[in-house]
């Protein structure tokens, strides 16, 4: 290479360098990522104390389901809108959303069916441990509109959570250290903010996976198109089901599948698919990437994962994640 010429990885490590430094000059990084987790899992243990004392002195609060993912949504998503507004940056520098083709959102759905079968395998390794959280809810979302429920769940969910975890805290996290990192801790806290053990398990997986896809394609796109995909396919599916079949029946299906002999079979039939399909998934998303012209940005997550710009953990992280923990503890011991 003649002398002074850069290479593309040279321009990537530049544009790092320029966006730690951005960070450093006040705007959304780890520390405020960091001091907004630890606000929303205090707003929802508040959240849950009040209802408790409700119950005890009143009686049990009749919530909808509506109302209920509503409320939910909204205790993580309205302190992530107020600090990306107290930040300096612009929204679009925030939360990352930017063009991609056409071409690469008909593969990033092409690459989210060939990820459920992991996403199968951890989630029945998971319910060898801990109930099935979202089986749980099934009877309560039946009775809604399925439209109702594939709006709240199937989009409104998938954006508000993009919004968030691959936007602010993601991108947030990236201006603070090295990409891999950001990945890691990112996908970790989106795991958490669920709550419990079931959904925590393969929402981390999934965490990465988007994350990923986000530096794949350099826009939040990438992970929104995902994440409706999963859920609103996880929505029909329930209610297809559901119109097909009682709820006693349901419910004895539901038992059978969640049984340890049925869970065991599950996860050696999807862990040999899954080893085929994740192979394929990986070679779909270095198409994307390169699609994108972002090939390089994908391998800089691996080949940076030692570089050490920055610190993402503090005190109000580590004291989040022991909440987050200590709660779910405690709702599997009261179970």
């Amino acid at each position: 290479m003649p002398f002074g010429q850069e290479t593309a990885e040279d321009r990537i490590r530049i544009q790092v360098r320029k966006d730690l430094k951005i960070g450093n000059e006040g705007r959304m990084n780890s520390k405020k990522v960091n001091w907004f987790y630890l606000t929303t899992v205090l707003i929802h243990l508040a959240m849950v104390a009040g209802l408790l004392a409700w119950t005890i002195y009143v009686g049990p609060p009749r919530i909808s389901i509506v109302a209920n993912l509503i409320m939910a949504q909204g205790m993580i998503l309205v302190p992530a809108l107020l600090f990306a507004l107290f930040s300096k940056e612009k929204g679009k520098d925030v939360f990352g959303f930017h063009k991609i083709k056409i071409s690469s959102v008909l593969m990033i759905i092409l690459f989210t069916y060939l990820m459920m079968p992991a996403t199968t395998v951890i989630n029945a390794i998971s319910m060898l441990f801990v109930d099935n959280t979202v089986a749980q809810m099934s009877g309560a979302v039946l009775q809604m509109p399925w439209y109702i429920m594939v709006l709240l769940m199937g989009v409104l969910g998938p954006v508000s959570e993009e919004l968030i975890f691959r936007g602010l805290v993601f991108n947030g996290y990236k201006k603070s250290g090295n990409t891999f990192r950001a990945v890691f801790w990112s996908a970790l806290l989106f795991g958490l903010m669920h709550m419990n053990f079931n959904q925590a398990a393969y929402a981390v997986f999934l965490g990465i996976v988007m994350a990923v896809l986000v530096e794949a394609t350099g826009s939040l796109w990438g992970s929104v198109i995902f994440h409706m995909t999963v859920n609103i396919q996880n929505v029909l599916l329930m209610f297809v089901s559901g119109s097909f079949a009682s709820e006693d029946y349901l419910q004895e299906a539901q038992e059978l599948m969640d049984s340890k002999e049925t869970l065991l079979v599950t996860i050696g039939i999807y862990g040999v698919v899954a080893m085929v399909t994740t192979a394929i998934a990986v070679c779909v998303l270095a198409w994307v990437a390169k699609n994108e012209k972002r090939d390089m940005q994908l391998k800089q997550i691996w080949q940076g994962r030692k570089e050490n710009r920055g610190r993402m953990v503090s005190v109000p992280l580590i004291v989040g994640i022991v909440l987050s923990v200590a709660y779910m503890v405690f709702e599997v011991i009261m179970i």
